[in-house]
């Protein structure tokens, strides 16, 4: 049958316009689309070759998994193919692989070894006798550029590996990233420089590993994560499961995936996608979807592969955080602190799961570095719960006569002077509290669930408050009555009264509540509760200077200036001290600077596997009551591991950390000599 023409010329487009992004992205290290594009085109050009048979050719970027390696490197010929794999993005997608597993490998039920998918650069390191003497990107997936100098300088990949029955060569598969820590400092330096900055930890992680200079690779931050064995000759590999290898792999001191997991079927696949997902913004890499593996490596044999794919694993995708869209303007909010910040109004687009319009271009110094304007399409990235921001300009779509942006010199809200503190990047309003916007947005944070907790005062009835001229300051909502209140539009006897119970029930608080409150630059909530539990008092807070502040844990030079700098101008005394006088209060104590330091402080643990008798929680309780600090993870400065039975990822990575390790007697013994010492 033959291809009607205007399938086969769209999928010339395709083709074109595919490889076109494998330049940029694998060869220029310049992408120029997200993901989430890239993957639709892909797609497309899939369907249109399903459909018609005669558009198949071997040279389509179907038949193949990304771009050629560039001339500066050498040419590395695998020797097994680091292939891509097939993409779910959707549930029906994830019940159709693992049936289709079931009925080709003829079992009734599957285990699968799943982990995160790391956004990062594909690599291959190849040992012999135990020496590291080769590594290579994946490239097209045949062949790849030798990058063993360069990966020789990640800290991450060991050079030498010992243990019992070694393979006379092995080839250890993973993925190169860029912790998004050490992304945000290296975009730093690279502001710092005039340089330009990389779009995202991907982008960062790809362009350092294949530096022609290894003494540039070694100056960024890169990390390594190993996910699976090439090949292996002679030794002792495990031979039965997946996750065997990846244990074992760990016990070699190669880094493997702590998320990594064993599930069974369909519905755990699922399971295993939701919780990664929940967490996804916390992780400390960037993630663009989990793998599904069948485990028994006799299954995966048997199902061998398609053209450019294992049939035996999955890369189950989840909604794009970066998107396409329009920037229609470029407005200014003033923040309850003063601070003017430039907000792109965007054409609506969907990503990471919900419907954007807006997206902070953070300060003038981000949107010149950018060099957003009014009409450009922009490529917004929103992950997780995170404000969404605009990461990068597509220039090449930019219209004729968009004009570069420019800060006001005067706050949009109340026409005060707009300053910029020496050494600070955040314009502010220097109105203070005069400015509505800031009062506006600090009584809202006053008010708020998580400071003094006044129900049902919310943005429109500080709105008429404001602008009433009732209040100007969070002390005078104490002087409202209800008459006042049920005077304000929408705002009937009951819920004038409900309101007026609601302040007045505020008045007993936390020190720390209170402190947070006050909107005070850079004490949240946690700085806060320290600040309580340091000082006990609000006398002894008003009393501290900034070497006091420092003796605080967990406070620094900024916070410290920013309470001091604070708690010096008189306005904000006068504020406190109506507060006080208005009948706000709370339970003081004497406070932990004027006692002896527990015996615990400082020494951090870590809780994995399930304990005895005692919970996590109460476990967490007694290490804490003793000045202990108990950590999500295993690190250097982990001091104990407590491990119970099942324990997991963290008990391996403090066994190759040499740590040492309690079980719950052992745990109670400590804490029973720490407890007798304090007394």
């Amino acid at each position: 049958m033959a291809v009607p023409p205007q399938a086969a010329a769209r999928a010339a487009f395709l083709r074109a316009e595919i490889e076109r992004h494998n330049y940029l992205y694998y060869v220029l290290d310049a992408p120029e689309i997200p993901d989430a594009e890239y993957d639709r085109l892909f797609r497309e050009l899939q369907d249109l070759e399903a459909g018609h048979l005669g558009l198949q050719r071997p040279d389509s970027p179907t038949a193949r998994v990304g771009g050629a390696p560039v001339a500066a490197f050498a040419t590395v010929q695998h020797a097994v193919p680091m292939l891509s794999l097939g993409n779910a993005f959707d549930d029906a997608d994830v019940r159709n692989f693992d049936r289709r597993v079931r009925e080709l490998g003829g079992v009734d039920e599957v285990d699968y070894a799943v982990e995160p998918k790391f956004d990062g650069l594909a690599v291959s390191l190849t040992y012999a006798r135990g020496q590291l003497v080769q590594g290579a990107t994946r490239g097209d997936g045949s062949s790849g550029e030798d990058v063993t100098a360069n990966l020789r300088t990640v800290r991450a990949v060991p050079l030498s590996i010992t243990g019992p029955a070694l393979p006379e060569v092995l080839e250890v598969r993973g993925e190169v990233l860029m912790l998004r820590r050490d992304f945000e400092r290296l975009n730093q330096d690279q502001a710092a420089r005039g340089d330009k900055p990389f779009a995202n930890p991907r982008n960062a992680a790809a362009g350092s590993l294949r530096q022609l200079d290894p003494r540039i690779t070694a100056s960024r931050k890169l990390s390594f994560f190993c996910y699976g064995v090439g090949r292996a000759e002679g030794g002792a590999v495990p031979a039965d499961r997946h996750g065997a290898q990846m244990a074992w792999l760990a016990l070699l001191r190669f880094p493997v995936s702590g998320e990594r997991d064993v599930v069974r079927g369909a519905d755990g696949l699922l399971d295993y996608y939701r919780r990664i997902g929940a967490r996804r913004a916390q992780l400390p890499f960037d993630i663009d979807g989990v793998v599904y593996k069948v485990d028994r490596l006799d299954l995966q044999a048997r199902l061998g592969y398609v053209s450019r794919a294992p049939r035996f694993a999955l890369a189950h995708k989840y909604p794009p955080e970066e998107e396409l869209t329009e920037v229609l303007d470029i407005q200014v909010q003033v923040g309850r602190t003063g601070a003017l910040t430039p907000v792109a109004r965007l054409k609506p687009v969907f990503v990471g799961g919900v419907t954007v319009t807006n997206a902070t271009l953070h300060n003038e110094d981000e949107v010149h570095r950018k060099d957003v304007r009014v009409g450009d399409t922009v490529v917004v990235r929103r992950a997780g719960d995170v404000i969404p921001e605009v990461v990068s300009v597509v220039t090449a779509r930019r219209p004729g006569g968009a004009v570069p942006f420019t800060l006001p010199a005067q706050c949009p809200v109340c026409g005060s002077a707009v300053v910029r503190p020496e050494g600070e990047a955040v314009s502010r309003c220097s109105a203070g509290l005069y400015c509505a916007a800031q009062r506006k947005q600090a009584l809202l944070h006053f008010a708020s669930r998580r400071a003094m907790d006044i129900e049902g005062l919310g943005e429109r009835l500080v709105d008429q408050l404001v602008d009433a001229h009732l209040v100007r300051s969070p002390a005078d909502l104490y002087r409202l009555d209800p008459a006042t209140l049920a005077a304000l539009d929408r705002m009937g006897d009951k819920s004038a009264a409900n309101l007026h119970q609601a302040i007045h029930h505020s008045r007993r608080t936390t020190l720390a509540r209170f402190l947070f409150a006050l909107g005070i630059r850079n004490v949240g909530e946690a700085t806060a509760r320290d600040l309580a539990a340091h000082f006990g008092s609000l006398e002894a807070v008003l009393d501290a200077d900034e070497q006091a502040f420092q003796a605080v844990p967990d406070v620094g030079p900024v916070v410290a200036r920013s309470l001091a700098q604070f708690l010096g101008e008189a306005h904000n005394r006068e504020v406190i001290q109506a507060l006080v006088a208005s009948g706000v209060h709370w339970e003081e104590h004497a406070g932990r600077a004027a006692a002896a330091p527990l015996p615990l402080a400082g020494t951090s643990f870590v809780l994995t596997g399930m304990l005895p008798t005692l919970s996590r929680e109460q476990a967490k309780a007694r290490i804490e009551a003793l000045g202990g600090k108990v950590a999500g993870s295993v690190s250097a400065r982990t001091r104990y591991v407590v491990a119970g039975a099942e324990p997991g990822s963290k008990y391996e990575k403090a066994v190759v950390l040499g740590l040492r390790i309690l079980d719950e007697t052992a745990l109670l013994e400590l804490l029973a000599q720490a407890g007798e010492g304090q007394r």
